[in-house]
């Protein structure tokens, strides 16, 4: 009941964005068939991952990047790379574009420029389903053998270090992993005892772990979600026109019914 009530707070933020000027398909700019490039990680469900039944890459994002590519006259291709090495792929160029729910924070712009906010979520905490000796952020932070996993330069990392714990990033705490799906792995494995993710992550591994995990109703902030481009991208102009066009003809509700509310990963 908590992560159907988180999922569907997740979804009512989002379609708040909803209220921006009205933009028709001709006021859009048509890229002339051009390629973009978009790199993702395809470990952050239901935004974007891999369909354990068919191996196919799917997810919201996915969705709204064809849409936009669709919109634009552009044509998407998708490349695959780390989350420690996308900001800065990105940056240098290797990509046009980048997707994982990505929070636009001010230190990141000085890499890479952003897109609009297409998503707001908040953040809680993934535990254990059988997780008795914490209910809370205060409760896990006086909880000293308590251990974290997070990706480093990640804002589950920066809320873990700041709002959880005691802002030492060398806190012994936090156990460090490449991906966001190693540290669910270590979660459910006993390895670390807490994964902080937003809610929309949360809700799919909670739905995918048949019973093994839950998420506690705490949230620890909010973040709003952006695309990301090398500085100066011509690209990004063009794709805030079409998430304003795909915001007022209702498709990002539309996404948002879809991945958020119908899908069930496993099913």
């Amino acid at each position: 009941m908590i992560t159907k009530r988180l999922f569907l707070s997740m979804a009512a933020l989002a379609v708040s964005l909803a209220v921006v000027p009205s933009v028709s398909a001709q006021d859009l700019p048509d890229l002339g068939g051009k390629t973009i490039t978009v790199v993702t990680e395809n470990a952050y469900p239901p935004l974007q991952f891999i369909d354990p039944k068919t191996g196919e890459q799917i997810g919201w994002e996915y969705d709204a990047v064809e849409e936009i590519g669709k919109r634009l006259n552009a044509t998407i291709e998708y490349q695959n790379t780390s989350w420690d090495a996308m900001i800065q792929a990105v940056s240098d160029g290797q990509y046009d574009m980048g997707m994982t729910g990505i929070s636009i924070k001010e230190d990141r712009k000085e890499k890479v420029d952003f897109s609009d906010s297409y998503m707001v979520s908040e953040m809680f905490m993934l535990v254990r389903a059988d997780e008795d000796r914490f209910t809370d952020s205060k409760s896990f932070a006086a909880f000293e053998d308590g251990l974290v996993g997070a990706q480093p330069g990640t804002t589950p990392f920066y809320t873990a270090v700041y709002d959880v714990l005691d802002g030492d990033e060398a806190n012994p705490r936090i156990k460090l992993m490449e991906t966001f799906g190693a540290t669910v792995q270590a979660l459910r494995a006993g390895d670390v005892d807490v994964v902080l993710t937003d809610g929309v992550a949360g809700k799919g591994y909670v739905e995918a772990s048949d019973g093994g995990l839950k998420l506690y109703d705490e949230a620890l902030g909010t973040d709003n979600f952006g695309f990301i481009f090398p500085k100066g991208s011509e690209y990004v102009e063009p794709v805030n026109a079409a998430i304003a066009s795909m915001k007022a003809d209702g498709t990002i509700d539309a996404l948002n019914k879809k991945w958020f509310l119908d899908y069930k990963l496993g099913e």
